[in-house]
């Protein structure tokens, strides 16, 4: 996450472990830019490369008109545009986990669940985001042992996931709500994200 002027650049990247190289290459780089106010996105840039697939994805968010705009394509070269309407606040891949560390999960009941829709491949989805309690032990490699919050994001069905599928977010159990680490089944394995360093936490 990058403080820039009156927006958050939210931006991660995604790449094959150097011993998986031979087998399939990763290369995946997304970036998102919220509105410090609403968190909501205003421009997110999806530009991946997965063994022989890649896609470009450029999309700016009018959310007062509730209005976007993706250039899309292979590649940067060969994108072109075209815009889509929608009913209500608007999310990317990134602003959704971004905007949860702002849940205030006091608030929240085990089983409950956010309600989000998110904007992806030129399709609207609604997600449902549920929250399953607290953990008091969460091992995190080279990181220590975490009190969190474990949430589990609705994931859908296609390419990368598998019907029934879940997905596991734990955060910390304080007020920064550090993703400490997220733990997800794919269609061929499965996908480990895990806290290496954190900076500029209030």
């Amino acid at each position: 996450v990058y403080d820039d002027g009156d927006e958050y650049h939210l931006s991660a990247r995604g790449r094959t472990y150097p011993s998986y190289e031979w087998f399939f290459t990763v290369r995946d780089n997304y970036d998102c830019y919220v509105s410090k106010e609403t968190l909501l996105p205003r421009l997110s840039i999806r530009d991946i490369k997965e063994g022989d697939y890649e896609r470009y994805d450029k999309i700016t968010y009018n959310q007062n008109a509730r209005r976007a705009t993706s250039l899309k394509g292979h590649s940067r070269a060969d994108a072109s545009p075209e815009s889509f309407n929608f009913n209500g606040c608007m999310h990317d891949i990134l602003s959704i986990l971004y905007y949860l560390r702002n849940v205030e999960v006091a608030s929240l009941r085990e089983g409950d669940e956010v309600p989000i829709e998110f904007f992806f491949d030129r399709e609207t989805y609604p997600l449902k985001v549920r929250y399953k309690g607290t953990e008091s032990d969460t091992k995190v490699k080279g990181m220590g042992r975490y009190k969190t919050y474990k949430f589990s994001p609705e994931l859908i069905a296609g390419e990368v996931f598998n019907e029934g599928d879940e997905m596991s977010v734990f955060v910390s159990q304080d007020e920064n709500k550090i993703p400490v680490l997220i733990e997800s089944p794919v269609s061929v394995g499965s996908v480990k994200v895990v806290l290496k360093s954190y900076k500029g936490l209030k």
